[in-house]
């Protein structure tokens, strides 16, 4: 065998084993978006009854304490036609993640009030949830991953939410309560499966 050929077949049987072994760097494919690590939604595809039942209870405690007069939103903060499902599989836990920060924002302040002790065992689920919800959010938003479109939309909206009176945000996210548990985390908890 000529010697130049030699050299070749060393070479390429080097490279081989090198790639193999991991001690070169061999291109993978590009994705879209990193899977989240650690993100695992689907046991929230169902609350329990007992879970459920402790936020109808705090809800209707709410509504007995309710005077519609108190309730004067500028915007309607949960608009009946905005569903998660419109929004692409990577964007649903951010769009949930927002809509559960600004929740329990609202919640926690309420805490303090005589629904303090209705809304002990909710406040609990949804911090759990909420923080098992950050795993699947990316820390850092890329280029291709910055909000856009209906997702950028929506959490405007939830940002300008912030300036509504206190009585305009209770009202809106109890009312909204069911619908976060039952219709936006089961889809978010479903995964590509929500159509």
């Amino acid at each position: 065998m000529a010697p130049g050929c030699t050299l070749v077949l060393v070479l390429m049987l080097t490279t081989v084993a090198l790639s193999r072994t991991g001690a070169v760097p061999v291109p993978s494919a590009p994705r879209a978006l990193p899977p989240a690590r650690g993100c695992h939604m689907a046991q929230f595809k169902s609350l329990s009854p007992q879970e459920l039942e402790a936020f109808k209870t705090a809800r209707d405690a709410f509504e007995d304490s309710f005077l519609p007069k108190d309730w004067d939103c500028s915007t309607h903060l949960f608009p009946r036609t905005r569903d998660l499902k419109h929004l692409q599989v990577w964007e649903r836990p951010v769009a949930l993640e927002a809509e559960l920060a600004l929740t329990l924002t609202v919640l926690e302040a309420m805490a303090n009030s005589s629904l303090g002790h209705s809304l002990e065992q909710p406040l609990l689920t949804l911090q759990n949830i909420h923080s098992k919800l950050q795993a699947c959010v990316p820390a850092q938003p890329t280029a291709s991953s910055r909000p856009r479109g209906r997702l950028h939309h929506w959490l405007h909206r939830l940002q300008e939410a912030r300036k509504e009176s206190q009585d305009c945000l209770e009202a809106s996210v109890m009312f909204n309560l069911l619908r976060l548990l039952t219709r936006d985390l089961k889809c978010v908890a479903s995964g590509d499966q929500c159509v």
